[in-house]
């Protein structure tokens, strides 16, 4: 079982960058593919990142890429995401989930229901 736990949130201006970390717990964390996820109010989740358990391959959404960086650090068992050149339209609770290596290729990776462990989320908002 994996427990994840994210954090780095908070406000800020548009523009501006923040961190968001996710701490796993578990020893099988490095088996586990990762992804990103953000709900805003009112709207669906929705998919942002995702990395693969060796740290080989990263997907993004189209609205985030080349902005937002995801990486991991399997020997803390930690997944970071590192955003940067933040929008109002960034706004939202952003989850990371872990996936038990089911997946291959970018659609599988945004469905959120391939993911089977999931944190508590952490607010992030972009005042412009």
């Amino acid at each position: 079982q994996v427990q994840l736990v994210e954090s780095g949130g908070g406000l800020v201006q548009a523009g501006g960058s923040l961190r968001l970390s996710c701490a796993a717990s578990g020893r099988t964390f490095s088996s586990y593919d990762m992804g990103w996820f953000r709900q805003a109010p009112g709207k669906e989740r929705e998919f942002v990142a995702a990395i693969t358990w060796s740290g080989g391959s990263t997907y993004y959404a189209d609205s985030v890429k080349g902005r937002f960086t995801i990486s991991r650090d399997n020997a803390k068992n930690m997944v970071y995401l590192q955003m940067n050149s933040l929008k109002p339209e960034d706004t939202a609770v952003y989850y990371c989930a872990a996936e038990p290596g089911r997946c291959s290729g970018y659609g599988c990776y945004a469905t959120a229901n391939m993911y089977q462990y999931w944190g508590q989320g952490t607010q992030v908002t972009v005042s412009s």
